[in-house]
């Protein structure tokens, strides 16, 4: 992507999936800077589809942070720099994004709603395996998802929607390989 070398995979779902490819990428092939883009399910009313969520943080009741053995509770997080990079290339591109924390998906209603009291943006299911991976390591991630449906209010988009509108996420991600 403009002169830079960028590797684009999948990384299966869940915590356990992207946890295994990211230590690879770092360990057995140098990568510095991991960036994920998928989609989400917004828990805030105020979130509307195809709407961008920069995940700063990730919330989760996964057991995998307890392999780390550290003396409290461990709260992922993304690299700032990326986050203030992407923040800033979308407020100029007139893109309507929101940062905050998104938390692993949770069948019970009831489980969501007091996530989302707590300010929680939205569900999807890789952040915290991809954030405390790389924490780990000392590298960069971070996640950059778009809203593919509203928990709160219903609204969803269809499957031929996700494939041919979610390129804004995409467009904000490239050009973090740059710096």
């Amino acid at each position: 992507y403009q002169g830079k070398e960028v590797s684009v995979m999948g990384s299966g779902m869940g915590i356990p999936s992207i946890s295994l490819y990211a230590w690879e990428l770092i360990h057995d092939f140098g990568i510095k800077k991991l960036v994920r883009v998928g989609s989400c399910g917004s828990l805030q009313k105020d979130l509307n589809l195809y709407d961008v969520v920069i995940g700063q943080a990730a919330c989760t009741d996964s057991n995998f942070l307890s392999q780390y053995n550290l003396p409290g509770v461990y709260a992922p997080i993304a690299s700032y720099r990326l986050i203030e990079d992407v923040r800033t290339r979308a407020k100029e591109a007139g893109i309507t994004t929101h940062v905050g924390s998104d938390v692993f998906y949770n069948y019970q209603d009831d489980v969501n709603q007091r996530w989302a009291a707590m300010g929680v943006l939205a569900v999807e299911m890789e952040s915290a395996g991809l954030y405390v991976t790389a924490a780990e390591a000392g590298v960069e991630a971070l996640g950059i998802f778009t809203v593919s449906d509203n928990i709160v209010t219903g609204e969803a988009t269809t499957a031929s929607e996700r494939e041919k509108a979610f390129t804004t996420m995409m467009e904000l991600a490239l050009p973090l390989a740059a710096i």
